[in-house]
This record gives C-alpha cells, sequence and structure tokens, in this order.
C-alpha cells in the first residue's frame, strides 16, 4: 500500500485504490504498482464505488485520478479475470452494451476529473485519458492500445480519443498495437495531452496545484460547463436545452454510450 499523500484522509476500505481527500481536493489512485496497475476484479467493484463516493462528496469539487508506481494504467488483468469466469462474463456484457463503469464519465461524475498520468498508460487505461476532462502526463509518460497484437480490438477508449485529437494517429496507435508508443510530448502535440510535467516527480504537486485553482470556481457552474462541453464534443450540432436544477448535471445524460 502507497503512502499517502501529505495532508491527506485516506480511506481505508479500499483494497486496489487509494481514496484521499486533500481539502476540495478528492485523489482516487490506482494501487496495484506489482501489475502496471492493471483492473482485477476487485479494482472494476471499488472503482465505481470511489468515483461515486468522491462525487457525492459536498466537500471535494475536483478529483484527481493517477497510479502509484511506475504505470499509471494497463488495462484488464485478463490473467487474473480468467480465473474469475463470473467477473469476465459481466466485464463481457458492459463491453458490448456499452456500459462500463470505469471512468468518472462512465459514472456519471459531475465534478472536474484531471488525469495524472504517471509512466504506462495501455489498452483500457486510455479509457482514464479519453474520460478525462484535463490530462497532464510526466515527461516519461508512454502511451499505446496493444489490443490487436493480442488478438483483440480496441473500441470505445479510441472512439473517443479521436473526438479529441487528430484521426490519423490514433489509427497509427491502435494499428501499431504492441509494437510503437507514444511519447508524452508527442501526445503533447497531438493534444492527448493538455501539459507535460518535466521532472516527472513534480506531476502530483502540478495537478494539485491546477485543482486547487479550478475548486476556487462555484461548484455549480463548474459542473453546468463541464456536462455543455461533453455534449458539444459527443453531439456537435445537437442544441440541448439546460436542466430545469444548473447542479443536477446527470439529468438527460442516460442516453450517453462510451
Amino acid at each position: 500500500m502507497a503512502t499517502a499523500n501529505p495532508g491527506t484522509t485516506p480511506d481505508r476500505r479500499y483494497t486496489r485504490l487509494v481514496v484521499e481527500r486533500e481539502g476540495p481536493v478528492g485523489w482516487l489512485v490506482f494501487d496495484r504498482p506489482d501489475r502496471g496497475n492493471a483492473m482485477d476484479a476487485a479494482m472494476l467493484g471499488e472503482l465505481e464505488h470511489a468515483w461515486r463516493e468522491l462525487d457525492d462528496d459536498p466537500d471535494v469539487r475536483v478529483i484527481v485520478n493517477t497510479g502509484n508506481g511506475p504505470a499509471f494504467q494497463t488495462g484488464l488483468d485478463v490473467g487474473q479475470l480468467a480465473r474469475d469466469p463470473a467477473a469476465l462474463r459481466e466485464q463481457s456484457r458492459r463491453t458490448k452494451r456499452s456500459e462500463l463503469r470505469l471512468t468518472g464519465h462512465h459514472n456519471k461524475v459531475a465534478k472536474p476529473v484531471i488525469a495524472a498520468v504517471n509512466g504506462i498508460c495501455a489498452g483500457g487505461g486510455l479509457h482514464f485519458v479519453a474520460d478525462a476532462d484535463i490530462v497532464l502526463a510526466s515527461a516519461d509518460a508512454v502511451f499505446l492500445d496493444p489490443h490487436v497484437t493480442v488478438g483483440q480490438v480496441s473500441a470505445s477508449e479510441a472512439i473517443t480519443l479521436v473526438r479529441r485529437t487528430a484521426f490519423e494517429p490514433v489509427m497509427r496507435m491502435v494499428l501499431t498495437g504492441r509494437h510503437e508508443r507514444l511519447s508524452a510530448r508527442r501526445a503533447h502535440q497531438l493534444g492527448v495531452v493538455g501539459e507535460v510535467v518535466d521532472p516527472p516527480e513534480q506531476l502530483r504537486d502540478t495537478a494539485r496545484a491546477l485543482a486547487l485553482a479550478i475548486a476556487r470556481n462555484p461548484p455549480d457552474r463548474l459542473a453546468a460547463v463541464k456536462a455543455a462541453l461533453w455534449r458539444a464534443l459527443e453531439r456537435p450540432g445537437v442544441p440541448r436545452p439546460p436542466a430545469d436544477n444548473p447542479q443536477d448535471t446527470r439529468k438527460g445524460d442516460e442516453g450517453t454510450t462510451r
């Protein structure tokens, strides 16, 4: 188990995540560093609860998502899930029906989410980049999508990245599989990453400072503008009336499938 960030209050109920509060900043940290922070059955269950818990906490205004160890997130732990047929079937069902519950966006989190990508981000880990509101990356971070190399197909994470950046580099990444990696600098040039942090060890401090700056703004306005911009990204050209309650930004989003 990783050491908590200074000044944070950790939640001890989680075994695969570190969930902490630091003033108005909530931290959701992948914590399987010996497995590249890959998602096993336990982490899949914890993610949905952790996102909901932080989003429902009135003291938390911004959520930072990062990883412990040398990797940010490397996707599903296929080996572990193969030993848990029920969990594998459930994840397959959710994938086919576009009912994933991995990211803040999947769980309809209204608060701003910052992805702070440390080290490797691979495969299903790209969901957390594609679905974040803001993406920071350490200078040594790398991105790759090995799905085709292992006989699988990259789907919603790549589709969302195409909406946010240029088409050809995303296509190249999914076609080359594990045989080519996208550097943090190149990802920044392409707009996948908003800021590259160098030296890498300053990543969490940079994410914290940004989260605190965002948290100074009214939470209902943050939620409203976040919802509006995501609707524009996912449904360009489709006007939509505002919700009756500006704080209820989840209203009417049930049709979103990612």
